[in-house]
């Protein structure tokens, strides 16, 4: 076999392999697209919905949920869920920054905001 030869096979093993690389990447992230698909309709709730969250100890924690019209306190740890109480809808407190999510989209664009205006330098003022 020639040198010309053999360098045009391992080209074409190259490519070859580099095609099925990308092809496993494609099909990789249809899947990853699709169950997060699946699983976000799955969540969806208009009677349960988790409040706040608090971790008291490792694995356990205090969470404020709303179920239909009631609200409750409940402790989560590893194995139980126990009801606390109810509250009041009117003893609540609600932060307008918890009820606002951002979009992966906009917090990345916020990011890239800050990087640049972080690598301005200051301008001095020339007297």
């Amino acid at each position: 076999m020639t040198l010309l030869a053999a360098g045009a096979g391992s080209y074409a093993q190259f490519i070859t392999i580099l095609l099925i690389f990308v092809a496993v990447l494609g099909i990789t992230a249809w899947t990853t697209r699709w169950i997060a698909n699946y699983q976000k309709q799955q969540n969806v709730n208009e009677n349960v919905e988790v409040i706040e969250t608090t971790r008291i100890a490792n694995n356990k924690y205090i969470q404020i949920i709303r179920a239909g019209e009631k609200y409750m306190v409940i402790a989560v740890c590893k194995d139980t869920v126990t009801m606390l109480g109810e509250i009041p809808e009117g003893q609540l407190r609600k932060s307008e920054k918890a009820s606002v999510q951002k979009s992966f989209r906009e917090l990345l664009d916020k990011a890239v905001k800050r990087d640049e205006s972080a690598r301005e330098e200051p301008k001095h003022d020339e007297k």
